[in-house]
């Protein structure tokens, strides 16, 4: 028995991307906030901080990447320019400049500044990017059509 409609993302894997997707978010900003602070303080603290939560925000950013990876590009035939590829492609970049980012906040805490600083700011602009794009898209006659069933 085949099935007419499209084929859909797995529920607990959508349920585990949804749960986990934000978290890395607030852990790179409150790492800017962080970096903000000790641009004003410099209380080396700040910057210990922001480097555990930087340290933090990428391991738990492996698995909604991973899950997005597989919902973006298997399965599904989203046109290039879709918000869906954007969102993916952003939240990419931006966990590549987090890494980068990781290694600046290994340093001595006065060598954090400026470019720590920089980076952290670029990440929380493309991850806001993306979920703002994504959440101001508009809807697809298919995601009307899989809400009304």
């Amino acid at each position: 028995m085949t099935s007419n409609g499209t084929s859909r993302p797995s529920t607990p894997a959508v349920a585990l991307y949804e749960l986990l997707n934000p978290i890395p978010y607030g852990l790179f900003v409150a790492a800017w906030i962080f970096d903000i602070i000790y641009i004003i303080s410099t209380n080396i603290f700040w910057t210990q901080a922001a480097s555990w939560l930087i340290a933090i925000g990428l391991v738990l950013a492996i698995i909604p990447r991973l899950i997005n990876l597989v919902q973006v590009w298997v399965g599904h035939a989203y046109p290039q320019g879709s918000p869906i590829k954007i969102h993916f492609w952003a939240n990419l970049l931006a966990i590549i400049l987090a890494i980068f980012n990781a290694f600046i906040h290994s340093r001595d805490a006065y060598a954090v500044v400026p470019m720590g600083v920089i980076l952290s700011t670029l990440v929380v602009l493309l991850l806001a990017f993306a979920n703002l794009q994504l959440a101001l898209r508009e809807p697809r006659s298919s995601d009307i059509k899989a809400v009304t069933r």
